[in-house]
């Protein structure tokens, strides 16, 4: 394990890039989404929080809906997922005050609504994961699952959960 010292170094570090990465991509964070039911957004336990499913919501409204393949191609899903991930993002800069203290993703959960025959679902949660992975550099690698489902949440074509390493 690093000395304390240089943990606080790397940690400051990686706020500089998570910041930075974001103005270089000219995302301005958005005001976070208030639960659609009995959850809460966020939580920490340990080292680490846990950001709820988060759907590609923005201005409060879906970007788009439906099955991908179908309704909605793959790479406006990949574009969904992406959204998704920068949802979560905004629920992290909230539970972490700027994301201080923040150390790297762990791991995403990604439902994707399928139409019958698709499984190209690690196709579409790249949009998070290579999102992640440009905003946070090495940090940024994480486990994850990708899984078809029939029908998703307010017809969301995707929505993914995640999980923040934290000091």
């Amino acid at each position: 394990m690093l000395p304390r010292f240089l943990r606080c170094y790397n940690q400051g570090m990686l706020v500089e890039r998570i910041k930075t990465k974001l103005t270089e991509l000219s995302i301005e964070l958005p005001i976070p989404t208030p639960p659609v039911g009995s959850y809460v957004p966020w939580k920490r336990s340990g080292n680490t929080i846990w950001v709820s499913g988060m759907v590609p919501m923005s201005e409060g409204k879906l970007r788009c809906t439906g099955l991908v393949d179908s309704e909605v191609s793959v790479e406006d899903a990949q574009e969904c997922a992406k959204l998704c991930a920068i949802n979560a993002l905004a629920w992290l800069n909230v539970a972490t005050d700027g994301f201080e203290g923040v150390s790297g993703v762990l791991r995403l959960n990604g439902f994707i609504a399928s139409a019958l025959g698709f499984t190209d679902q690690p196709k579409v949660l790249n949009g998070a994961s290579d999102f992640l992975v440009g905003v946070f550099g090495e940090a940024g690698k994480h486990t994850r699952n990708a899984v078809g489902a029939a029908a998703l949440p307010l017809n969301a074509p995707v929505i993914i959960d995640f999980v923040f390493e934290v000091e």
